[in-house]
């Protein structure tokens, strides 16, 4: 039956329907997203102000609006189909190519006809081309168990008994191999799960593994990287510029029955940034308290440039020799936080003078040092002069006790420290190096929660430098270690302990290579 003329008003009233209905779209659509920007604006805000922060109801609040976020960018992505008008030009997808290191399986589908026979006349095919799309696709976890066998042989003429020798074992009188103890390792200490949220998903795959089995494990893994990380300590020690920094972590303290405060350190080697192609290299260290003796400790001797923040530590290392490179980031820190609170002219200024020092930065990042010089000498340095200026006149006219007065005190205190990166091109305007070496560091202390003991700390340093280093080089962490810590159990030569570090290391022929992330 064929349907019915639509006549020019119900015409009319159609189209304005359609097009009511795709403005109500549109304004749903808008506003979601509108909402979208405003919890990742909110979610950066809080983080900047999380980073060493001691109370944990900011990152209780960042976690919250993490989950909004996630539920409106699945809603936003996973839209029922009916809900939108089909007159609406869908939005497109960026086109994304997935990373080449990944490894490939190709699935062909053929028509269900066959690749021969035309299914309409019977007439012979002939391949013209082909579509293809990749996805995404994920393996998980699946454990087996590797039985090493070693048959026995015996002379006929001699009886002498001929076996293979028994192959390297990650742990005495073990059940884990290499591979298992680098997946312990990794799991905690790089991927945050703690080891009962391990236990608890082995347990769901029918594996009955204690947490103090796996805290063996890891600790077997740490003895092993001893070499390793002697040898990266030694590589930042050579250097003649070290980023440095600190962050809390608990510690139990079983005798008072609560938890202490320890602190982790690190210090790093990485010269990239001016176009430096030497290895970047990360050690850390931890220590029970944060007094200054453990920096003087730990660069006993440097004599070269130490970029940090203000902690009062440091200068027994500047009255040795070191000199001291101060970080732009901590001073623009202080004046954010107000401009925050209260937005005046003076804070947005002083903002915006220090947002184009960072301009200069970001277009010669990679640059040799000569061209970064020449770029700070004839950009940079006129932009700092006038900022002093700036703030010199503002210091006249604020109350030295108010909070203003103090964080433009932080600043030109500090002011040679501040401005010595403009007459060296090797050197960097602020401390991130550092201060990112210890990100992944907070985030898991939210999850692995403390440090069992002194030990537990120092094997954390260990394992976090092991980590660190593998992922400033390029280099998958999970395969590193898996494959070192069992060239060490077979008795790997102390003469060739160079040969091991991240960017030396050779993945093993049958190894998949990969990336870190």
């Amino acid at each position: 039956m064929s349907e019915a003329p639509v006549s020019p008003a119900d015409a009319t009233a159609r189209i304005a329907a359609l097009e009511a209905l795709l403005a109500r779209a549109n304004a749903a659509l808008a506003a979601r997203d509108l909402l979208i920007d405003s919890l990742r604006g909110q979610i950066a805000r809080l983080r900047r102000m999380q980073f060493g922060a001691s109370s944990e109801k900011l990152g209780r609040e960042i976690e919250q609006l993490e989950l909004a976020l996630e539920e409106l960018e699945a809603e936003r992505d996973a839209a029922p189909v009916e809900e939108r008008p089909s007159e609406t030009a869908s939005r497109p997808a960026p086109v994304r190519s997935l990373p080449a290191h990944l490894p490939r399986e190709e699935i062909v589908h053929e028509p269900a006809s066959g690749a021969c026979t035309c299914p309409d006349c019977g007439g012979v095919l002939r391949r013209l081309g082909m579509d293809a799309h990749e996805m995404l696709d994920i393996v998980p976890v699946r454990w087996r168990v590797v039985r090493n066998v070693r048959p026995k042989y015996s002379c006929r003429v001699c009886e002498k008994i001929v076996q293979a020798p028994a192959p390297a074992s990650a742990v005495a009188r073990g059940k884990a191999s290499f591979a298992t103890l680098a997946h312990v390792v990794v799991s905690k200490f790089n991927d945050h799960l703690p080891l009962y949220r391990q236990a608890e998903m082995m347990a769901a795959q029918g594996l009955d593994i204690d947490r103090s089995t796996l805290a063996g494990w890891a600790g077997q893994a740490a003895a092993l990287l001893d070499p390793v990380v002697a040898r990266i300590r030694d590589e930042v020690l050579k250097a003649d510029k070290i980023h440095a920094d600190d962050t809390p972590v608990p510690v139990l303290d079983p005798g008072r029955g609560k938890t202490a405060t320890g602190r982790l350190w690190v210090y790093a080697a990485d010269d990239q940034a001016s176009g430096s192609t030497a290895p970047r290299a990360t050690w850390y260290r931890f220590t029970p308290d944060r007094t200054a003796a453990h920096p003087l400790a730990h660069l006993a001797g440097f004599r070269g440039f130490l970029q940090a923040d203000a902690y009062a530590g440091y200068d027994g290392l500047y009255r040795g020799g070191a000199t001291e490179v101060a970080c732009w980031a901590h001073f623009r820190r202080k004046i954010f936080d107000l401009h925050e609170r209260t937005s005046t002219p003076l804070t947005t200024d002083i903002l915006e003078r220090i947002g184009a020092l960072y301009a200069v930065e970001a277009e010669v990042r990679g640059q040799p040092p000569d061209i970064r010089h020449r770029a700070r000498q004839e950009r940079s340095k006129p932009l700092v002069e006038a900022l002093r200026e700036v703030l010199d006149t503002a210091l006249r006219r604020l109350s030295p006790k108010s909070d203003m007065a103090k964080a433009i005190a932080y600043g030109t205190k500090r002011w040679p420290a501040l401005s010595r990166f403009l007459d060296n091109g090797r050197l960097e305007i602020d401390n991130n190096i550092a201060e990112r070496a210890l990100r992944g560091v907070a985030i898991g202390r939210r999850n692995w929660l403390f440090a069992g003991s002194r030990v537990g700390g120092e094997r954390a340093a260990a394992i976090y430098t092991v980590i660190h280093t593998c992922k400033a080089n390029g280099v998958d962490p999970q395969a590193y270690i898996a494959d070192v810590i069992a060239r060490i159990a077979d008795d790997w030569p102390a003469s060739r302990w160079d040969e091991l570090l991240p960017w030396n290391w050779t993945p093993p022929a049958d190894q998949p290579t990969a990336q870190a992330a």
